[in-house]
């Protein structure tokens, strides 16, 4: 039963991975407003109700790689030692995804990444992706941490690295040089040497705060 219910799960992830290419492809060749959700579905060989099952628009599919990355953004940060500081954590965890998902990215996808920046819906589908992985982070910050305010310096905190997160990719899109660990090291320790960006660790080593 559970070996049938991987092979399930696969065959929707490989669906929804082709799904993702094909318009990620065909928004990139005609324009996104010129891409249709049929379009979309004869391309990945799928029907349209297919589509639906898996996107609600094709702002969503185009979306899907990065919602993807920032759900395991969150995996990772989940992962770090519940004694370490809040901002340690969560430079760690981005410094593995920056290896993990973007490390062997081709010139092809940055290209494409270039093509489609700024596109009104795709940037309504970044900000409500980033709002939610917001919250989370906040909620693990906080349960990490001990002080007054702490709720309010947890969200601050969690948006700020967002932010230097968003900003770090997108100046290695536009500048592929060299690798996006680099920048994305040069940036978060910009906003390390700022002394507000800190909540303090908890004293008792279970992360419960």
């Amino acid at each position: 039963m559970e070996e049938t219910t991987g092979l399930r799960e696969r065959k929707k992830a490989a669906t929804r991975l082709a799904l993702h290419e094909a318009a990620l492809r065909l928004a990139t060749e005609h324009g996104l407003d010129r891409v249709t959700v049929e379009a979309i579905a004869d391309a990945a060989n799928v029907s349209r109700r297919t589509f639906s099952n898996y996107f609600s628009s094709k702002e969503e599919a185009i979306f899907h790689g990065d919602a993807v990355r920032l759900v395991r953004l969150l995996e990772l940060v989940r992962r770090q030692p519940a004694d370490a500081p809040p901002w340690a954590v969560l430079s760690g965890a981005a410094e593995r995804l920056a290896v993990e998902a973007y490390g062997n990215a081709p010139p092809s996808w940055l290209v494409r990444r270039r093509q489609l920046r700024g596109h009104p819906g795709l940037v309504a589908h970044q900000i409500a992706a980033y709002t939610t992985i917001e919250r989370e982070l906040a909620d693990d910050i906080a349960h990490r941490s001990t002080g007054p305010d702490l709720a309010l310096r947890s969200r601050v905190l969690a948006a700020t690295f967002l932010t230097t997160l968003r900003v770090a990719i997108q100046h290695w899109i536009d500048h592929p040089e060299g690798p996006l660990l680099d920048i994305l090291r040069t940036a978060l320790a910009e906003i390390a040497s700022t002394p507000a960006v800190t909540c303090a660790p908890s004293t008792n080593g279970s992360g419960t705060g």
